[in-house]
């Protein structure tokens, strides 16, 4: 799965992101903890992983030609990535929800939300998260036109801009699920991608390392050393902030190097994906069996290393296998071999024939 381009502490990253969004989640499981000072810090986390997206579909994709064979193949290997263990994590969190008497903390509210849920439309829990992820993968195609002949597609670059000016001038306004509302996220780490691209083939500076040090620590801090009001975090400064510790991460200075890709971190990061769906119902199913046995931190501690095993599980046994599965229906449809026998270069005949990694496997974006 480490092809040429993998970034490993990328990898490292989102599984830092993915332990702060489990960590954060402790109180919702054990109320009587009470607020937790420095704990607070999960949407701060979900900032990262919409970066990552932005930054790891214009660095892994923006350079290739766009046909109708490469668009098929990435939002099928983007489908493929995202929903197989997604759908099993709403049953899950779906049956939770219909046993009352368990008081499950982020209930599926009855068959209509289900339904919302299983059709990427929903809001419960960590599920909010999804619907943008998705939209963005679907209107991504359009960015990469842009990415891969600005001068020709000008207006698309223009129209992005004028979109995230529009909703940073009326604070980015309606439903969280729904993509306007999270589009800097994404286009800034889009930005963060093909700059990085562009200097790949140079050695990293000795302040590359000291910025994201001294940026990841104000970024998941900020909180504790100014005095914040309301929902202080979703804005163009989170925003542009996010994708810069994407940006600087991805430089690989041996001094970040040297943690977010060590192995630990590394193997949250391959299963980040299951970690971030199925923390929550696995913590609150490991109190409910085992609240008699143990002692309140003791329990706690648990419920953590459940939640680690289940993710490992079902990276193995949903998400890989069911990415493999789709993408082996995909390459022998009809449809597929159809887009194949049709005239199918937008942009660039000569390399029509490329394709797409059915996967993405370069890195599991």
């Amino acid at each position: 799965m480490n092809g040429p381009g993998h970034i490993g502490s990328l990898d490292g990253l989102r599984g830092l992101a993915a332990a702060i969004v489990l960590v954060s989640h402790i109180t919702l499981i054990f109320p009587e903890f009470g607020p937790l000072p420095y704990f607070d810090i999960g949407t701060e986390a979900v900032g990262i992983f919409f970066a990552l997206s932005g930054f790891l579909m214009a660095y892994l994709y923006g350079g290739r030609s766009v046909t109708r064979e490469s668009v098929g193949d990435f939002l099928v290997s983007r489908f493929a990535r995202i929903y197989p263990v997604y759908l099993a994590a709403v049953c899950l969190v779906g049956f939770l929800s219909l046993v009352a008497k368990l008081g499950y903390p982020q209930p599926i509210a009855g068959p209509l939300d289900f339904v919302l849920h299983v059709m990427l439309l929903g809001k419960s829990g960590v599920f909010w998260s999804v619907p943008p992820e998705i939209q963005f993968y679907v209107a991504f195609p359009v960015i990469w036109l842009f990415l891969r002949d600005p001068r020709r597609h000008q207006v698309i670059g223009f129209a992005l801009m004028g979109v995230v000016a529009v909703v940073s001038l009326l604070d980015f306004p309606g439903p969280g699920i729904l993509l306007h509302a999270k589009l800097p996220y994404f286009l800034f780490g889009v930005v963060a991608g093909r700059l990085h691209a562009a200097l790949s083939d140079r050695p990293p500076k000795a302040a590359i390392g000291v910025m994201a040090v001294i940026l990841l620590v104000v970024f998941f801090g900020y909180k504790h050393m100014v005095t914040v009001s309301g929902e202080p975090f979703w804005g163009l400064p989170t925003a542009f902030a996010s994708a810069l510790i994407v940006a600087l991460v991805a430089r690989e200075h041996p001094l970040t190097a040297r943690v977010l890709s060590s192995a630990p971190l590394r193997f949250l990061g391959v299963t980040s994906f299951s970690l971030y769906l199925l923390h929550v119902p696995v913590m609150f199913l490991t109190r409910q069996t085992f609240a008699a046995l143990l002692p309140l931190p003791m329990l706690a501690v648990l419920t953590l290393v459940t939640s680690l095993l289940a993710a490992w599980v079902s990276y193995n046994v949903i998400e890989a296998p069911g990415r493999r599965r789709v993408g082996e229906v995909w390459r022998a449809s009809r449809f597929r071999r159809a887009l194949l026998r049709r005239p199918i270069a937008l942009m660039d005949r000569r390399d029509a024939g490329r394709g797409l990694d059915a996967g993405g496997a370069t890195f599991r974006g």
